[in-house]
């Protein structure tokens, strides 16, 4: 068992017996509430040389209790192909709406917003953690509570990561979805659309940014970024 001197809320001793718990739970098909495991890796974070005793430990509880939770689970390359296409789509109705005119162009115009907004966030957290070493297992569905999609993290690369590293990880996901709109506004303009359709693209990202700061940073994205950043902070 490890003894480093200190680690702030969680002791070394207490890693080993609280991931023991925790892949005991997930062995039995419970989950990780109550195993004391994300106190272990907010301890592992704190410590960054414990990553490479605990990291792929870690990992495989995690893997194993997000694959019990999750609706439906999405081989990467798979996933990452349809979301390719996807955002690909979204770009192809923007060009069509340059081919219509009145309500078609703005109609289709709108479709590609909404398909770019979807699209655009996963493949952003994809790019950004190849570009700071986190790789990805899967993507998938969340729970019936929270059928959204999303992309799961390899956990090992993502605690050998720097904490700035993790933080601009799951930023990015939401910097990709705010620029979308700002950005389309161009488009629209050349797209010869009627100006309301750009106030309506700043209204929707104004809307978003307000989002963002009112609940994302309780929870989600933005919450996970302030995490890692006082992680970094601290170290």
């Amino acid at each position: 068992m490890v003894t480093v001197p200190s680690l702030g809320r969680v002791k070394p001793p207490s890693i080993d017996d609280r991931l023991d718990r925790a892949e005991r739970a997930v062995e039995t098909g419970e989950g990780l509430s109550g195993t004391g495991f994300w106190g272990a890796v907010e301890a592992v974070k704190e410590t960054p040389e414990l990553a490479d005793r605990y990291a792929e430990r870690i990992a495989a509880i995690d893997m194993r209790a997000h694959r019990q939770w999750a609706l439906l689970v999405i081989p990467l390359w798979m996933g990452t192909s349809i979301a390719t296409v996807v955002f690909a789509g979204g770009l192809g109705f923007i060009w069509w709406s340059y081919e219509l005119t009145g309500t078609g162009a703005v109609v289709a115009f709108f479709a590609a917003t909404g398909v770019l907004l979807g699209a655009s966030h996963g493949l952003a957290h994809l790019v950004v953690g190849a570009l700071v070493g986190i790789r990805f297992e899967y993507w998938f569905v969340g729970s019936v509570v929270k059928p959204q999609p999303g992309v799961k993290l390899d956990y090992a690369s993502y605690l050998r990561a720097t904490p700035r590293r993790r933080a601009w990880m799951h930023a990015s996901g939401a910097l990709a979805t705010k620029a979308v709109p700002f950005l389309l506004i161009g488009a629209a303009v050349a797209a010869d659309l009627p100006g309301w359709v750009g106030w309506a693209l700043v209204g929707l990202g104004v809307a978003m940014v307000v989002t963002d700061v009112l609940w994302s940073t309780k929870s989600s994205d933005w919450k996970k970024f302030r995490r890692e950043m006082e992680f970094a902070r601290a170290q």
